[in-house]
């Protein structure tokens, strides 16, 4: 394999866009920290409001942190003011098509798809597909149905190129995870744990999780043997419980670092924490 550049895939949700009432103070001290993680590939699930006045927020970010936006995705439910945006920086990668949605009427929020190649490629040798998404917080069997929809990505499909990387907020710990329940308020149980039928709950909810891993996609902290800071558990005085719901997980790349960003000054700013990736493209 000949060197190649390494590329930054960052993931953070926001929180309501970083925009509180008319204070803008939580977005402008996001982009501070955005900018000096320094992304290649950006995912921002939650960019509330960023569409008023002809998009400004989302242009204001994409100049503070000298990147292009690929995408601006209006979630499903809700009252249309919810996005999940992709960015991209034009030096590093070329934006192959028109990014699209995918199952528009299976994603509470959606699930952007848009495919790339390492700029100034002369083939699509290098190309890979990007997802971004947002997966529901409703319950365990609402993920299950949307993970399903992102399976085929996990390994070789037709149309698509042979490498894949998924960057959102999954709502979906690791597999491995472990809950105090005690520590959660009873009225959010069922958010994250099995319910059964006759209404009582069962242990933590990884069937998203693991339908996406058992379909060839792998968690980087896996294949990398290390473990990361979790991406919640720290923002809310009732719900102390350390999880990761967020994450960037790949299918055909060489992972080179995979880190959840902790700092005083990020963990003020948003109710979750930013996930970034260091990785390579297999050829």
């Amino acid at each position: 394999m000949v060197h190649q550049e390494t590329i930054r895939a960052v993931n953070w949700n926001l929180y309501l866009g970083g925009v509180d009432g008319g204070s803008e103070e939580r977005m402008h001290a996001q982009g501070d920290i955005l900018a000096g993680l320094g992304p290649d590939l950006l995912v921002m699930p939650e960019c509330s409001w960023w569409d008023e006045q002809y998009n400004r927020r989302l242009w204001w970010m994409a100049h503070r942190l000298g990147l292009t936006p690929a995408a601006m995705m209006p979630s499903r439910v809700g009252d249309g003011r919810n996005f999940t945006t992709m960015m991209y920086r034009s030096s590093k990668l070329t934006l192959i098509g028109e990014p699209d949605r995918k199952a528009t009427e299976i994603f509470r929020h959606v699930l952007i798809r848009a495919r790339f190649r390492p700029a100034g490629a002369t083939d699509d040798s290098r190309d890979f597909l990007a997802l971004g998404t947002h997966l529901s917080h409703a319950n365990g069997a609402a993920r299950l149905t949307e993970a399903s929809e992102i399976t085929d990505y996990g390994g070789p499909f037709p149309g698509s190129p042979p490498r894949a990387l998924l960057l959102g907020d999954l709502n979906c710990p690791r597999v491995d995870a472990s809950v105090k329940w005690k520590k959660v308020p009873k009225n959010m149980h069922a958010r994250y744990r099995t319910v059964r039928p006759d209404g009582t709950f069962g242990g933590l909810d990884v069937r998203a999780m693991k339908v996406l891993l058992n379909s060839g996609w792998q968690d980087p902290a896996d294949v990398l043997g290390i473990s990361r800071e979790p991406t919640v558990g720290y923002y809310y005085a009732n719900e102390r419980v350390p999880l990761h719901l967020d994450h960037v997980l790949t299918a055909g790349v060489i992972p080179v670092a995979y880190e959840t960003h902790v700092t005083p000054a990020a963990d003020l700013v948003s109710d979750h924490r930013a996930t970034w990736l260091d990785f390579r493209l297999a050829v």
